[in-house]
């Protein structure tokens, strides 16, 4: 339970935030990181929820992060394996000044998808060695879930914790109300295994 609440909070908060950035119609894509599913999985208790906006030809990130077994090294958008939601793949655009040797922390940041500074210079070659071919194979494999965000780490060099790029729909009243109703049963449960003589 300690371990849900986190997340929950986190990826409630993440559909606040970007509400305002579905509704003026950018693109916006949602990432919830977890141990499990790095490849191999791992027991890392860390979490995020990795949110990306498109406005035009600028890639926005907002990433927030805690409870990392080790100190973090840096972050990566990965692109782009075989098939969606699943897989390996290189480095394509790094995190830069990712905060390092920190378990938990913030990061906001904007990138220019024109720019070639943006990418790996592998990444580039590997995608038709122009900066146009290689925001268009990005985007597309954002869009198409076979795009990634990995968080790496001391104890997990090859990344602590990860997830897929998914769109983020605009949530419906219907949507909320559950994201609600979800929350407060949660809360009830904690405060209830938080009292006296309650079996935990």
């Amino acid at each position: 339970m300690k371990r849900v609440l986190p997340i929950l909070a986190l990826a409630a908060a993440s559909v606040l935030s970007s509400q305002s950035f579905a509704q003026t119609g950018t693109p916006t894509y949602r990432a919830v990181a977890a141990g499990a599913l790095e490849v191999p999985p791992n027991a890392s208790p860390g979490t995020s929820v990795i949110s990306i906006e498109l406005p035009g030809r600028q890639l926005l990130v907002d990433a927030p992060f805690r409870d990392l077994l080790g100190t973090t090294t840096g972050a990566h958008i990965h692109c782009c394996t075989t098939d969606p939601f699943t897989g390996t793949a290189p480095i394509a655009l790094p995190f830069t000044d990712f905060p390092t040797d920190v378990r938990s922390g913030e990061y906001s940041a904007a990138f220019n998808l024109g720019d070639a500074a943006t990418y790996t210079p592998a990444f580039v070659a590997a995608n038709g060695g122009t900066v146009q071919s290689a925001s268009a194979a990005l985007l597309a494999a954002i869009e198409g879930n076979e795009a990634y965000v990995n968080i790496h780490t001391t104890a997990y060099p090859n990344g602590e914790i990860r997830g897929f790029l998914v769109a983020a729909p605009i949530p419906e009243p219907a949507e909320w109300a559950m994201l609600g109703v979800g929350l407060a049963g949660l809360l009830m449960i904690s405060r209830r295994r938080q009292q006296p003589g309650l079996a935990s």
